[in-house]
C-alpha cells in the first residue's frame, strides 16, 4: 500500500474530573500547570497513551511501558538488536549495514516508530559504537491546555501502615499527599504529515488505525490518581485535506475549532464546518 496521500489534522477534545490527568514529578506529583494556572497534558503522557491503547489492539510497539512488556526485553537496546527483521546487531553495525535500511526495518515493524519516530543511538560501547539513527515520524501530537484556568485540590492521606519498629507509632513515610484538578476541559491539536509518511510508510491504513485509538485513549488507563470516568474524550475533530500539501495551514485548521470551542467543550458544528470552505471536518463523539 502506498503511504499517506492526504494530509491531516486533528484534534482532541477531553473533560477532567475530580483527577490528575498528568502529575508533575519536579512538584510533587501535582496536576500540571503552566504560569497562568492553566492545566497541561504534555504531548509525551498522550503519546504513551496512545501507545499502551495501539499495544492492547494488537500492533507492535517499540517503546513499551515497563508494566506492559510483552517480549521480555530488559531495554530498548536489546528490543532493536532483536526486532529488526532478525538483522540483530549487525543492523546497528556502521561496517555491515546501511542506516536507512535499517531505519526502514524499525519502521516495517514498530507502528510508533512509523509513525511518531524515534532516535535509535547507543553509546561508546560495541559494535554499534557511535551510532545513531533518527526516524523522523508524521504524526505530531501538541500538549493539551485547559480552557480555563483550573482548580487544584491537595489532602493529606495515611498510606500503608510502616513495617519498620514495633507499630505503635506512625512513621514519616505513612503520611502523603494526593492531588486532582477539579473540573476541567482540555483542547489538543494534532496533524499527519504525507511527506514524513513517505519515509517511513505511514499509510491511510494507520491514519485510520490512529482515529480509531484517539476516542478510547483513556481505556484501560484508570488509576489511584485516574479513577474510571473520571477522564473523558468528548470529541475527537478529524480534518483529512484534499492533498498531500493542504488546502489550509494546521495553525489555520486548528484555529478553526480554538475560536469556537466554549469551556464546557461544545462548539457550534455548523460554523465549525462553514469555518474553512471545500474542508468539511469529521466529528467523532467520544466513548
Amino acid at each position: 500500500m502506498s503511504s499517506l496521500q492526504n494530509k491531516i489534522d486533528f484534534a482532541l477534545v477531553l473533560r477532567v474530573r475530580n483527577a490528575n490527568p498528568n502529575g508533575d514529578p519536579l512538584n510533587g506529583n501535582r496536576p500540571r500547570t503552566d504560569y497562568g494556572g492553566f492545566g497541561e497534558i504534555t504531548d509525551v503522557c498522550l503519546k504513551r497513551k496512545l501507545r499502551d491503547r495501539l499495544q492492547e489492539s494488537g500492533h507492535a510497539i517499540f517503546v513499551q511501558s515497563d508494566d506492559r512488556k510483552i517480549d521480555g526485553e530488559t531495554s530498548l537496546r536489546n528490543r532493536a538488536e532483536s526486532g529488526t527483521n532478525g538483522l540483530g546487531k549487525d543492523a546497528w553495525n556502521p561496517k555491515k549495514s546501511k542506516k536507512d535500511e535499517t531505519a526502514k526495518n524499525a519502521c516495517d515493524k514498530w507502528f510508533d516508530v512509523r509513525a511518531f519516530g524515534q532516535v535509535f543511538a547507543f553509546g561508546k560501547e560495541g559494535d554499534a559504537s557511535g551510532v545513531s539513527i533518527p526516524v523522523r515520524g508524521p504524526v505530531t501530537v501538541q500538549s493539551a491546555f485547559s480552557k480555563e484556568i483550573v482548580g487544584v485540590t491537595s489532602t493529606q492521606i495515611t498510606k500503608s501502615v510502616s513495617g519498620e519498629g514495633d507499630g505503635s507509632k506512625r512513621g514519616p513515610d505513612t503520611m502523603g499527599m494526593k492531588h486532582r484538578v477539579d473540573s476541567g476541559v482540555y483542547e489538543c491539536y494534532g496533524s499527519i504529515n504525507p511527506q514524513l509518511a513517505e519515509r517511513t510508510g505511514f499509510d491511510d491504513a494507520d491514519a485510520e488505525v490512529i482515529k480509531s485509538m484517539l476516542p478510547k485513549i483513556f481505556e484501560n488507563d484508570s488509576s489511584s490518581a485516574r479513577p474510571d470516568g473520571s477522564m473523558q474524550v468528548l470529541n475527537i475533530v478529524w480534518w483529512r485535506h484534499n492533498s498531500k500539501a493542504g488546502q489550509y495551514s494546521s495553525a489555520r485548521v486548528h484555529d478553526s475549532l480554538r475560536n469556537l470551542l466554549k469551556e464546557d467543550g461544545s462548539f457550534d458544528r455548523e460554523a465549525l464546518s462553514q469555518a474553512l470552505p471545500g474542508l468539511i471536518p469529521e466529528i467523532i463523539e467520544g466513548f
